[in-house]
């Protein structure tokens, strides 16, 4: 009654000062304006949906999307469907009902290496083994004395 007469004179008065002179909170009055214009039913207060009503949900929501979503994203579902519910319970739920993501393929390795193909020469099989020193002060070694330049 009181979100009736708000609306009715918000052309008037503003919808805080409304709401004050009659002891409601704006919040409360555009929420019962959004829940209005959406058309979804409104739960009496304290009342919420029961576990059996929201495993249904959230099972359609599993099938619809062949298994894919988690807990997170089904619970974002229920949410865009409007539908208000925490997502700890949604977690729980899921779990206890067996409810969960198809989980990713585990990679398996498909080269077979036990062939009698030929196999192609290892270009990068070379042989880095040092020659023999080339030039003065090539090779040193810390006890060999230093060598000058220019020598042979």
């Amino acid at each position: 009654m009181k979100y009736a007469w708000i609306g009715k004179n918000k052309a008037a008065w503003p919808v805080t000062v409304t709401c004050d002179v009659l002891g409601v909170s704006p919040s409360g009055y555009f929420a019962h304006q959004r829940r209005r214009r959406s058309g979804q039913p409104c739960l009496p207060c304290g009342a919420r949906l029961s576990n059996e009503a929201l495993l249904a949900h959230i099972r359609a929501i599993h099938a619809q999307v062949k298994g894919e979503y988690g807990w997170p994203r089904v619970w974002k579902e229920l949410l865009a469907h409007g539908l208000r519910v925490g997502k700890d319970r949604v977690q729980r739920l899921m779990h206890t009902h067996g409810i969960k993501a198809r989980s990713k393929r585990k990679f398996v390795v498909t080269t077979d290496s036990k062939h009698d193909l030929p196999i192609a020469e290892n270009l990068l099989a070379r042989d880095f083994t040092p020659g023999r020193p080339t030039g003065c002060g090539a090779a040193t070694s810390p006890t060999s004395p230093p060598q000058k330049a220019g020598c042979t």
